[in-house]
């Protein structure tokens, strides 16, 4: 078994004294692990950093192995976040949540070429964090987990929506949610492509998007805990919205 493509450098652990094991998310082939011989040594240390856009080939005896990648840079993307928490703080988040929700070799071309585009804007502050929020939205999407942001779940009116249900993941307008307010989610106009995406309200929509991660994606993966990189970002997220 043999392929070649170019993917981005999800995941890099130590395999022994001188290997590594790295995740390699790819369009054709998913998420998908394998060994790198030499991975310590100074000419391919440097190319396995998170986020790295690599040529990579990947070879197994069977396809049930764990196989081993060769790699090749095509672009680093160290230099977008050295020295900015935010950007740091945005591609451990992606990365770790890739790792979290991808089974392995699963192909996903959308959300692969969403993940290619975000990483690439790493770095552009103005950008990131509502091109983050749409990624995210899309990862429920192609997980089966979408939002329903068309028109109100008990009306079915397309103006006025100012919540999720957190049950449907449906719309609801003020009016619709009547009673039931204070147990819906908020739905700031950012995540329905309104407004100027302050990173305040970005950070306020992440909020909806993070309980159905919590509550429907992690629980479908077996109750697994959100990884922690997600919280970090927020953290920073919020902290920069209010400075």
């Amino acid at each position: 078994m043999e392929w070649r493509e170019d993917g981005a450098l999800m995941a890099v652990r130590k395999h022994g004294e001188t290997a590594a094991i790295i995740e390699v998310f790819t369009k054709a082939h998913g998420l998908t692990a394998g060994v790198v011989r030499g991975a310590s040594s100074r000419k391919v240390a440097p190319i396995l950093q998170p986020g790295a856009q690599l040529d990579v080939t990947w070879k197994a005896r069977l396809e049930d192995h764990i196989g081993s990648y060769t790699v090749e840079p095509i672009r680093s993307r160290a230099a977008q976040v050295m020295g900015d928490a935010l950007a740091l703080a945005g591609l451990n988040a992606v990365c770790a949540l890739i790792c979290f929700a991808l089974p392995e070799r699963e192909p996903h071309p959308p959300l692969y070429q969403s993940t290619e585009n975000l990483l690439d804007l790493l770095g552009q502050n103005d950008l990131w964090p509502l091109a983050y929020l749409r990624w995210e939205m899309a990862l429920l999407q192609e997980l089966g987990f979408g939002l329903d942001l068309s028109a109100c779940a008990v009306s079915g009116a397309t103006e006025g929506l100012t919540y999720v249900s957190p049950k449907s993941g449906r719309a609801v307008t003020e009016k619709g949610a009547g009673d039931w307010a204070d147990k819906l989610l908020h739905l700031p106009p950012v995540m329905l492509g309104h407004g100027d995406a302050h990173n305040d309200e970005i950070a306020q929509a992440l909020q909806t998007t993070g309980y159905f991660i919590e509550h429907a994606l992690a629980t479908a993966l077996g109750n697994r805990p959100v990884p922690p990189a997600r919280a970090r970002f927020l953290d920073i997220l919020h902290r920069q919205s209010r400075a």
